[in-house]
């Protein structure tokens, strides 16, 4: 089984963990598919398993908010380009690894008619600065998930949901569309030690997420207590540094993030759709912080916030204001449906093995 996560950010490759951890104790033989900072995050979760280089989209990104939607767009015909070398490179992978099953987080050019192709993703809608713009979206959108054999939602199916209308559109795709429930690598557990007054997570592409690093480094010593802060750069060396009552590291695997998850009060991070995930799953009080013209990022951290299920502020506000007034914010976290994950799975191999 082959399994490709996007590479806009460590999102795509993380909520992929749960995914390949649950196939391998199905019997399925992995192999993993990316590049750069994602496969880096893929190789160190699972040391021994199969991985063979696949280029990203390199997205670039804007530093202003208002250019953000004119340079993605005006990277189109790059994306376009990416996504059908893509595809040829998978007719080469299939043949040559023999593959039985693809597995694809957001990589468009990842179908094929010769074997069964799964399409992963929460944005069933995209979000887009104008209405006109989100429709033509969309319908670019359904062309490529209805190439795919299956799509498959990390979220519930219900009316309680995390996404809201980006993964519960009026309108589905014509290919089968089933609800895995949110995706997370960690297992909540009931904790009263707090070690941490702030874990601070940084994540997603440049040039934006060194511009939240900055901003952050800058408020630290503004900020009560203990601090802990995960650059998200799992592709360096983990130096470990101490400055301001804050422990600073590059990159920390699942096993180690979930103990400081559960050892701090406070999470401060991006608004990305799978720490949405993991925070919800770990019952966490959040502050985020989307990153500025990313549309989805945008919705999610007001959708979430009207249901006091999160905090949320824009880059460019005063952090530690909105930091403290979120001490005093009453939260409430949800209970959603249970994962329908292990079903899915199971009816999927039955179906296609």
């Amino acid at each position: 089984m082959l399994i490709a996560p996007l590479d806009w950010g460590l999102g795509h490759a993380s909520r992929c963990i749960s995914l390949i951890k649950y196939l391998q104790k199905t019997g399925c033989e992995i192999i993993i598919a990316s590049s750069g900072k994602q496969m880096s995050l893929l190789k160190k979760e699972f040391p021994g398993v199969v991985s063979i280089p696949l280029k990203g989209y390199q997205v670039n990104y804007s530093r202003y908010k208002r250019w953000m939607v004119l340079k993605i767009l005006w990277q189109t015909p790059k994306i376009l380009s990416s996504v059908r070398k893509e595809n040829i490179w998978l007719k080469n992978v299939i043949r040559t690894y023999k593959v039985d099953i693809v597995i694809s987080d957001n990589r468009f050019g990842l179908y094929s008619g010769n074997v069964p192709c799964i399409f992963i993703t929460h944005q069933l809608y995209i979000k887009a600065p104008y209405t006109w713009l989100e429709k033509i979206i969309q319908q670019i959108n359904y062309r490529f998930i209805n190439r795919f054999t299956e799509c498959w939602v990390p979220d519930a199916k219900g009316n309680l949901n995390l996404a809201g209308e980006l993964s519960h559109p009026a309108q589905l795709p014509s290919t089968p569309v089933k609800y895995l429930g949110p995706l997370s690598r960690f297992q909540y557990t009931e904790s009263t030690s707090r070690e941490y007054s702030y874990l601070i997570i940084l994540s997603g592409p440049e040039p934006q997420r060194t511009v939240f690093e900055e901003k952050v480094l800058k408020l630290l010593p503004h900020l009560e207590g203990k601090k802990m802060l995960a650059r998200g750069k799992p592709s360096d060396e983990n130096d470990v540094i101490v400055k301001h009552d804050c422990t600073i590291k590059n990159h920390m695997d699942t096993a180690e993030l979930q103990q400081v998850l559960e050892k701090s009060e406070f999470v401060i991070s991006r608004a990305g759709y799978t720490t949405i995930m993991e925070l919800m799953a770990m019952k966490k009080k959040s502050i985020l912080v989307p990153t500025p013209g990313q549309t989805e990022q945008e919705y999610l951290a007001q959708h979430l916030m009207m249901q006091h299920w999160c905090y949320c502020c824009n880059q460019d506000d005063d952090l530690l204001y909105h930091i403290q007034k979120a001490t005093v914010f009453e939260y409430r976290f949800p209970q959603l449906d249970a994962t329908d994950l292990s079903t899915i799975v199971e009816d999927f191999l039955k179906k296609y093995q």
